[in-house]
């Protein structure tokens, strides 16, 4: 059992990952870092100074996936560096590997179907990915992959050029992170209570 996913605050998890988002796509790497620093805290109760190393871990592999032609053992490698250290403060019981592995399959399934209408290989992937991290079943995971799709498409609305409200659009998709966060946090709760449960049932036999 854990409760590492119900105990974050799901707004804060959104504002600090949308934020993040833009500094991303500004390239401005100092103000990302700073805001992986405050998410990796929200999120994963990574505390200071030890947020600021996992944040550089986060940040390096961002600056390094811009370029198409990046080093994916590299990037994986940085990623597996973040997760351990998320993985000892936030209570939560997920492989590094297969969530680095996950991570990075993420980001090349939302560079590959940019654009497409059929997202159905993205959805699996954030499926696959909130079930690894979460400890939450397959089809737990089902509606905060969804949302994450639509925040994903939104972003590439703004970033295509193609929105014709740009700041509406940031709070938009800022809305789809809260709902998806909400409704890990909510799953997370569930599984717990029948863990509760069945650990009860098997004390009063």
């Amino acid at each position: 059992m854990n409760d590492a996913g119900s105990r974050f605050d799901p707004d804060r998890v959104a504002f600090f990952e949308t934020q993040g988002w833009q500094a991303y796509y500004e390239h401005n790497w100092l103000k990302m870092l700073r805001l992986i620093v405050a998410l990796c805290h929200e999120q994963f109760r990574i505390p200071f100074p030890v947020s600021w190393l996992a944040s550089y871990y986060i940040v390096r592999a961002s600056a390094g996936w811009v370029a198409v032609n990046h080093d994916e053992r590299v990037i994986q490698a940085l990623h597996v560096k973040f997760f351990r250290i998320a993985r000892r403060y936030s209570g939560l019981c997920f492989d590094p590997k297969r969530v680095a592995v996950l991570e990075e399959q993420y980001w090349d399934v939302h560079r590959r179907l940019s654009g497409q209408a059929d997202k159905t290989e993205f959805i699996q992937t954030m499926i696959d990915l909130h079930s690894a991290i979460f400890g939450i079943s397959l089809s737990q995971a089902r509606e905060s992959a969804e949302l994450r799709v639509l925040a994903n498409n939104t972003v590439d609305l703004i970033t295509s050029k193609t929105s014709t409200d740009p700041q509406a659009d940031w709070q938009k998709l800022e809305e789809y992170l809260r709902q998806c966060y909400r409704s890990i946090g909510r799953e997370v709760e569930q599984s717990n209570r029948a863990v509760s449960a069945q650990a009860a049932s098997s004390i009063s036999v």
